[in-house]
């Protein structure tokens, strides 16, 4: 007997819940609807595109062989977007949206940071680095209150935390306009605090963060650290809203377990549902990024392929970075009446290229990593490298820490933005202040000498 497209789905999502964790399940796979059955082919309808190029390149292979041996013919998964959801906005994250007014937070949430219009689901570009965290992010959007409550996403400065924070209050807004949205910096709240038990507005600020919310967005969490009566609110901020299931989504530069300032209680609560990392885009996803940048601002034209990838291969730091120099490429070319071109933008960005290396031993030597050069150096020093990552300033940190950004200036040739963002997020100044100071030592002391250059000599054994 002929099984119908809805029993043969049925059947391999039954063999797929011992082959995939429950939470992709519910959040990719329920959701779709099996549409037909023909030709050795099983066609699954899915909510959008987004949703579309996911299950394809996650679930699609591992699907097929389920397929294949639960019907016992070869049968191909594929997915499509469901008729009547091809009408709303495409959730592409590689196609420039069209211009469209962003609703913004309602006027009920006035302490609110207002929303940039930019930072959308449409606008944000997925890579290796950053594709769990955007998954997790959009699943929020669709059901939030109901999945990974709350969202934690860490990483360093300038990858796309507070874009993909923000795309889940877009996305929400556009669906439910009427959802109170609160998007506030930790920086903020605390700030808030203070002035609330100074002016005795405690109450107010309360209800306003307790009870006036449906989605509760809060950037840099990291600076609640050491902040005791700001995590207390915080705290009990966040019981309101968690068992009232209310969204929350949070940001920090670390991972919660790594913020040694606060408190066990807000850490255990940070990592009730979802924590995802954003990590450093590889080559051909900071390529992706420039080329979305280029196409968004109409750039096409002004700025060669061949040019997107010469700045791809030089800047590694952040997508802040790469952003910031389209923008000086341009402005340069403007000053300078030419054409753009890589001679051109050699020249623009002289400041964050790496220097080539002419040298044909230095070119075949494998460098340590950064992650190397901390280990080996907090080893010798009698700390661990979370510490050098820390924003501790105790003594017996600081010495190692200016140690291991001289050795990462001085072996890896590393940019300074680069150097501090390995180290917890310090800016450039603070490196620099830190290899000039190890520099100077190097100079005076004889002992401090030797250990620095033992330290180095290993690195290049490596």
């Amino acid at each position: 007997m002929q099984l119908s497209a809805k029993e043969a789905w049925n059947r391999i999502l039954d063999a797929a819940r011992g082959e995939l964790p429950d939470h992709t399940i519910q959040s990719w796979l329920a959701p779709t609807e099996p549409m037909t059955l023909e030709g050795g082919r099983l066609t699954l309808g899915a909510p959008d595109e987004f949703a579309v190029q996911w299950n394809e390149s996650k679930h699609s292979l591992l699907l097929s062989k389920l397929a294949t041996t639960v019907l016992e013919v070869t049968t191909q998964v594929i997915f499509t977007v469901l008729e009547d959801r091809k009408k709303r906005p495409q959730m592409d994250f590689f196609v420039a949206p069209p211009p469209e007014a962003v609703t913004p937070p309602t006027a009920a949430n006035p302490s609110a940071q207002p929303l940039n219009e930019r930072y959308t689901f449409e606008t944000f570009v997925i890579g290796k680095s950053n594709e769990l965290a955007a998954a997790a992010a959009f699943a929020v959007a669709e059901a939030p209150g109901k999945t990974y409550n709350p969202l934690f996403i860490y990483g360093a400065t300038g990858l796309g935390k507070t874009h993909l924070m923000q795309a889940v209050a877009h996305h929400v807004l556009k669906r439910t306009p009427k959802t109170r949205v609160l998007y506030v910096g930790a920086e903020q709240f605390i700030n808030e605090v203070i002035e609330g038990i100074h002016g005795r507005t405690m109450p107010e600020l309360r209800r306003r963060y307790r009870q006036d919310v449906d989605l509760f967005l809060v950037d840099d969490v990291h600076f609640l650290e050491g902040k005791e009566a700001t995590q207390e609110e915080f705290f009990h901020t966040f019981n309101a809203l968690y068992e009232g299931s209310r969204q929350i989504v949070l940001t920090s530069d670390r991972h919660p377990k790594e913020l040694p300032g606060l408190e066990e209680r807000l850490v255990s609560r940070f990592v009730w549902g979802m924590v995802a990392d954003i990590g450093h885009p590889d080559l051909e996803h900071r390529i992706a990024i420039l080329r979305k940048k280029a196409e968004q601002d109409h750039l096409e034209l002004a700025i060669p392929d061949d040019v997107l990838a010469f700045i791809a291969q030089n800047v590694r730091s952040s997508v802040r970075e790469l952003e910031g120099c389209i923008i000086k490429l341009l402005l340069y070319a403007s000053l300078k009446h030419r054409e753009v071109n890589i001679d051109l933008a050699r020249e623009a960005l002289a400041d964050k290229i790496r220097p080539e290396q002419d040298d044909a031993s230095v070119k075949s030597r494998t460098l340590p990593s950064i992650d190397k050069v901390q280990d080996v150096v907090a080893r010798r020093w009698g700390v661990t490298p979370e510490g050098l990552r820390s924003k501790a300033r105790i003594k017996s940190l600081t010495v190692p820490r200016q140690i291991a950004m001289y050795l990462a200036r001085e072996l890896l040739q590393m940019q300074l933005v680069e150097i501090g963002l390995a180290f917890g997020g310090r800016d450039h100044s603070t490196v620099i202040h830190s290899v000039e100071k190890v520099q100077g030592q190097l100079q005076r002391d004889r002992v401090f000498r030797e250990r620095v250059e033992s330290a180095r000599q290993e690195l290049l054994a490596v």
